[in-house]
């Protein structure tokens, strides 16, 4: 039986595009992640910026990372992007809440969801013959 989605592999180039694409979300969001396990003091005094007590950036960083291990798979990447997804959508409530500037810390999430997505979306010929782009 033949799948209706088009699975030919992209381009070297745009396989290339893709894997530099995110890797760059994955060491961000590595970064991110390790840093709220290791509580710096830029972390502990955003943390209670947000209003959020010091005693979960160790969970929410254990969860970034989990979501980004999935990510960083091939096998569970769209579903790693899915989760961050909802990650990010919170950190974009999180910044709504203490009327952070709306074009930087407010929308930076969404910025990086785009760049996350986007890596995958161009290494992986699935998901472009999934949500294709219209012309």
């Amino acid at each position: 039986m033949q799948s209706a989605i088009d699975t030919a592999s992209p381009s070297k180039p745009r396989l290339w595009t893709g894997r530099v694409l995110s890797a760059v979300a994955i060491l961000f969001l590595l970064f991110d992640g390790i840093m709220k396990l290791v509580r710096p003091l830029p972390v502990t005094q955003a943390m209670t910026k947000l209003g959020f007590p010091q005693d979960l950036s160790v969970p929410i960083g254990v969860i970034l990372l989990i979501c980004t291990a999935f990510y960083a798979l091939p096998r569970t990447s769209v579903f790693g992007a899915v989760l961050l997804t909802g990650y990010l959508g919170g950190a974009v409530v999180s910044q709504l809440r203490i009327n952070a500037p709306l074009l930087g810390n407010t929308l930076f999430p969404i910025y990086f969801a785009v760049l996350m997505w986007a890596g995958l979306y161009v290494r992986d010929s699935r998901l472009a013959a999934l949500l294709p782009l219209r012309k």
